[in-house]
């Protein structure tokens, strides 16, 4: 359902626009809509979106906004982006109420994977 003025869509570019929807697709269960050769779309994953074909990434330390998952088991998503060609840039740490780890997929674009506290 659309609500006025809030976040409805997010859009991300894709070197590898094939990889990438592999990618999300065996690590997080995601299907697709394709529009054209150049254009993918995914939806009922928390925000709708899509992935378009282009040589540019987004990362944060260039300034890109980071979209962090939820996992109640942490250490066996890390596994999954790990076993389906995702890089860990940064392992699992602690913040004041919970543990994240931050991948790369393999287009280039940075996301994180967070849940509460270890015990």
């Amino acid at each position: 359902m659309n609500q006025h003025e809030k976040l409805n869509y997010v859009e991300f570019a894709a070197k590898d626009l094939e990889s990438t929807k592999a990618f999300f697709s065996k690590v997080f269960g995601w299907s697709f809509v394709d529009y054209g050769p150049e254009y993918s779309a995914f939806s009922n994953q928390g925000l709708d979106g899509g992935f378009f074909q282009s040589d540019s990434c987004s990362q944060t330390q260039t300034g890109g906004a980071l979209l962090v998952f939820y996992s109640a088991d942490i250490e066996s998503t890390l596994d999954k982006v790990v076993n389906n060609g995702g890089d860990i840039i940064r392992p699992i740490f602690e913040f004041p109420g919970g543990c994240r780890f931050h991948f790369v997929e393999p287009s280039g674009n940075e996301f994180a994977v967070w849940s509460e506290a270890r015990a």
